[in-house]
Parts: structure tokens; C-alpha cells; sequence
């Protein structure tokens, strides 16, 4: 009997820790952010995407409040192709706020546009610092990924503070989302997005215009490439169509409520 009872106590202890181990693992578990994108009028969905209670448990952004007309615009900049400058000048003239997320490649290269930015009110968030998979790398790589865009962005433009992530092409595991939040980031993912990022397939300002039009609702976090010729010569009309629906563009530090769905 008591043969028994060692074998069935080893059991336990094996199987509690390959229960451990299998929690440890899904925390390393590579995701690709997708969404179900809005059609009609209909709100977008990440519930289908295996990944909601993990963005929702670490507070990354996907949705602000959809109950308001309000939108918000964010830019990923991993080089410069020339048409951030236009970006900056419609900004500007139509006194919209954004995020700028940048890698530190662009750091290096555009510090005079980086200057702009800041000097102009939107904020520099942290793209990383060489645009790796984040999911792959060390809990130290990732800090010094960072702490390396931080850094040099502090002593281009003098911003002090750092606080929104945007893993590189939208790949993230829970342990990034939380290990980034430990470093006293929000991750922030979005809402509305198009295939703009490819500059050998531009398709012209309407195509961009229309992209972005069919796909908008209250709390849309907007995602946009400044490599695209498309987005510079569209964003005008973008923003005054918007407008014109009675939607508020707003900074990201302004947005109160996170939805999930």
C-alpha cells in the first residue's frame, strides 16, 4: 500500500510540473496581431484571434472608447522614404495630434525630423531599437532594445519620458507584454490598418483614402507607414472627411477607456 502511495505522490509532483511547465511555455507563445476589421459600420474584433486575455491582462491598447467619435492617429517609422515631412506639414496645417513610432535606425538617420516631431506636440514612441521578433529575444535583449530607442531620443530631442511600445510588425508574446509593461510601457496595437507599408505597391491617394474611410469607427486607433507615398498625399483628405463625420482626432495620452472585443 504504501508502494502505492510514493507512486501515486510522484505522479502528482510529475504531472504538477508539467502543468508549470506548459504555463511557463504559453507565456513564450509567438502571436501576430490580427483583427477582424470593421465593415459597415460594424466594430473590429481581435475575439477570434486567440490572443484577447492576454492584450486585455497587460492593458496593450487595440480600441480606445467606442462609445466617442474620437481617433487615434499612429505612425510607424522604420526609415525614411521622404514623405515624413509631408505627414508633419498636413499635421500641422490641420493641428492633429499623432505618435511616431521609431526604431533606432531612424534615430540615427532623421534626427532633425525627430526634433520636428517633438518640437510639434506629437509623441515619440519606441519601435524598438533594431526592429527584431520580439517574442525571440531575451528578457536583456529586450530592455536594451528599449532602453537604447529611449535613450537616444532623449538626447535628440530631450524627451524625457517613453511610455508606448509597438512590437515590430505586430508580433508579440505575453511575456514581451508583460515585461514591457514592467519597464513602464503600454503596448499598443490598433484598429485600422491596410497593406501600405510596401512601397513597391502604391496604389495612389484614393486607394489609401478608401482604405481608411470603409474601416473607421468611434475609438480607432489608426495604424499608417510614413514610407507611403499614398498615406502623405491621402492624410488631408482623410482627416477632413473624419472630421467632417463629426470624429475628433486626439493624443494618445488621451485616451481614457480601453476597449476589448
Amino acid at each position: 500500500m504504501k508502494r502505492y502511495s510514493v507512486m501515486i505522490a510522484a505522479c502528482l509532483l510529475l504531472l504538477a510540473g508539467t502543468v508549470a511547465a506548459a504555463g511557463a511555455a504559453s507565456g513564450f507563445t509567438p502571436y501576430h496581431f490580427g483583427f477582424k476589421k470593421s465593415k459597415n459600420g460594424e466594430l473590429p474584433s481581435i475575439a477570434q484571434e486567440g490572443f484577447m486575455d492576454i492584450v486585455k491582462k497587460h492593458g496593450a491598447v487595440f480600441l480606445g472608447d467606442t462609445s466617442a467619435k474620437e481617433l487615434y492617429l499612429t505612425f510607424d517609422n522604420g526609415y525614411e522614404n521622404g514623405y515624413t515631412k509631408p505627414v508633419l506639414d498636413v499635421l500641422k496645417a490641420k493641428q492633429v495630434p499623432a505618435v511616431f513610432f521609431v526604431t533606432g535606425h531612424y534615430i540615427k538617420d532623421q534626427p532633425e525630423l525627430l526634433k520636428r516631431m517633438a518640437a510639434e506636440g506629437h509623441i515619440i514612441g519606441n519601435h524598438s531599437w533594431s526592429h527584431p521578433d520580439l517574442s525571440q529575444v531575451s528578457n536583456e535583449r529586450l530592455q536594451s532594445e528599449l532602453d537604447k530607442v529611449k535613450q537616444a531620443v532623449t538626447e535628440v530631442t530631450g524627451q524625457k519620458e517613453m511610455k508606448y511600445l509597438r512590437a515590430p510588425r505586430g508580433i508579440f508574446s505575453e511575456r514581451i507584454l508583460a515585461q514591457s509593461a514592467a519597464h513602464g510601457y503600454t503596448n499598443v496595437f490598433w484598429s485600422v490598418a491596410y497593406k501600405d507599408w510596401d512601397v513597391n505597391s502604391q496604389k495612389g491617394a484614393n486607394y489609401a483614402y478608401t482604405s481608411v474611410m470603409k474601416q473607421l469607427h468611434p475609438g480607432a486607433v489608426i495604424l499608417l507607414h510614413t514610407v507611403s507615398r499614398d498615406n502623405a498625399e491621402a492624410l488631408g483628405s482623410i482627416i477632413d472627411e473624419a472630421r467632417k463625420q463629426g470624429y475628433e482626432f486626439k493624443s494618445l495620452d488621451q485616451l481614457k477607456q480601453k476597449t476589448y472585443r
